[in-house]
């Protein structure tokens, strides 16, 4: 009895293991998954370059194969409907994928569905729909940025009242301080390439750069941005700096930071090599400019600056390096510093006058009114500043908004840790990543 009830066992267990899929089965489904998503991967890229041929704003770079590349010139008529529909089906198909139990699919269709989102609100807009600027944020970027009233900012600038020098309108006095730092045209040069290669020194002790990377650095006036990253693939950019306006000591750290390393020269070549070289996956080589990336890559870039340049480090290098080099009298620059930490809180101002804009609630004048008042603006930057906004509308809450979650999220994983926070860093500039993943923390 004991010996017929053995092997009647044996005999059910070697019925189920049999009934079982063996690893090599699930692999093999994995990677016919993997592939799957990968065609999906290579349509969201034709998809992003075509609706590029119609806005010649939407691509920011594109390094990835030819052969995705449209073949076809564009049509007279923008194909909105057409457009809309490739998306809606694409994004479909990748939302039932959100749930897999590979993370590493889940998570590459979750990141294509937001970006897929922002398409869709892109071209709407492209299209010539309206959209309000919460509507915008939420579409184009993922997040739902705070909201201040003009007294939050007055308070700021009252602070500001009290420690900057003289007596009069607190804008003009700022001016008159910031004026002093303004770097000759003739030695813009030589103190922006200083400044980048000290950014790039700081940066490789933490990260591990491509050897051939570089970039090369112009000068470009009647721009509406300050300094613009053209990555262009093969882990190098050319990065441009507007000299329509004076450029201050102050801005030739952030430009040398922000656009470059480890802003995003670095954002760009680490994605590339990380996720489309190492892993093979397309959609990384294409950035569409508006979109959930950029929110990662305004935030981290702006972030990176005080990286780079912690505490004392940002004042110390300008009096004992650049403004040497500048052949600029270093007398204040501490109360400067002092005065530009405050004015960095002003920046959320920018997203208060493009809110009004885009919903209606202000005008063009009411928002002259707020940059300069509010946010210290004298004539010349409130009007490069609107100009700025009507190009790229809700696109400004990627600099401060961006910069708060990228900050809260590397110090909350890091703490004070130098080393922690530049291991955070590098993982964010790594990885194919949400603002909800900032959100979560």
């Amino acid at each position: 009895m004991k010996k017929s009830t053995l092997a009647i066992l044996h005999l059910l267990f070697f019925a189920t293991v049999l009934s079982l899929p063996s690893c090599s089965d699930k692999e093999a489904d994995l990677a016919d998954e993997a592939a799957q998503l990968d065609a999906l991967a290579g349509q969201y890229v034709r998809l992003g370059l075509a609706i590029g041929q119609y806005d010649k704003d939407f691509v920011d770079a594109y390094y990835g194969p030819d052969s995705l590349k449209p073949t076809n010139p564009a049509s007279i008529v923008f194909p909105k409907d057409s457009f809309l529909t490739e998306i809606n089906s694409l994004a479909t198909t990748l939302n039932s994928l959100h749930a897999h139990d590979n993370d590493t699919i889940a998570n590459r269709a979750t990141w294509m569905s937001a970006q897929l989102k922002a398409f869709e609100r892109r071209v709407k807009l492209f299209g010539g729909d309206s959209a309000s600027f919460e509507v915008e944020c939420k579409e184009l970027y993922g997040v739902t940025p705070p909201v201040y009233d003009s007294s939050h900012f007055q308070k700021i600038v009252h602070t500001l009242d009290d420690i900057l020098p003289g007596k009069g309108a607190v804008n003009e006095r700022f001016k008159k301080l910031a004026n002093r730092f303004v770097i000759p045209p003739t030695k813009l040069d030589t103190v922006i390439q200083a400044a980048i290669a000290e950014s790039r020194r700081r940066t490789q002790q933490y990260l591990e750069l491509p050897d051939s990377e570089n970039f090369n650095l112009e000068f470009v006036t009647d721009k509406p941005w300050g300094g613009y990253n053209w990555y262009k693939g093969n882990y190098k950019s050319l990065i441009q700096v507007n000299t329509d306006l004076d450029i201050l000591i102050d801005d030739v750290i952030d430009v040398a930071s922000h656009e470059s390393y480890p802003g995003h020269h670095v954002y760009n070549m680490l994605l590339e090599k990380n996720l489309y070289h190492d892993n093979g996956w397309v959609e990384i080589s294409l950035y569409p400019l508006f979109s959930p990336q950029s929110f990662i890559a305004e935030g981290s870039a702006n972030y990176g600056i005080a990286l780079a340049f912690p505490g004392e480090e940002k004042v110390r290098f300008a009096r004992e390096v650049l403004l040497p080099l500048a052949s600029v009298d270093t007398t204040g620059i501490e109360r400067y510093f002092t005065a530009l930490e405050l004015t960095e809180q002003l920046n959320y101002v920018m997203n208060e006058v493009t809110r009004g804009l885009l919903n209606g609630t202000m005008n063009e004048a009411q928002g002259i009114y707020w940059l300069k008042n509010f946010y210290l603006m004298d004539d010349d930057k409130a009007k490069k500043s609107m100009s700025f906004i009507r190009k790229n509308r809700s696109y400004v809450i990627n600099y401060n908004y961006g910069k708060d979650l990228v900050k809260a999220y590397v110090e909350g994983k890091a703490g004070t840790s130098i080393n922690k926070q530049w291991e955070a860093f590098g993982w964010l500039l790594s990885k194919p990543v949400l603002a909800a993943t900032l959100e979560e923390k």
